[in-house]
């Protein structure tokens, strides 16, 4: 499991921050009579969840490769 903690805090970090500005920046400037596509909000959350994944797992493999080539030395 401690594997995937790279992946799975990048995708809770990217669908999280996602929603949280598109509330910010979107939601508060739009009219409440405008409809939005709930669906292609939730798609794009899940898009930007994997792109953040993927960076989370590219982190966490980055710094654990330094690590261990650095205790085999």
């Amino acid at each position: 499991m401690k594997n995937k903690t790279g992946i799975i805090g990048g995708f809770v970090f990217g669908v999280a921050g996602f929603l949280l500005a598109f509330k910010l920046i979107v939601l508060d400037n739009v009219p409440p009579s405008d409809e939005l596509a709930p669906g292609m909000v939730v798609l794009a959350s899940f898009f930007n969840g994997l792109l953040f994944a993927f960076v989370g797992h590219w982190i966490q493999h980055h710094f654990r490769k330094k690590a261990t080539t650095t205790e085999s030395e």
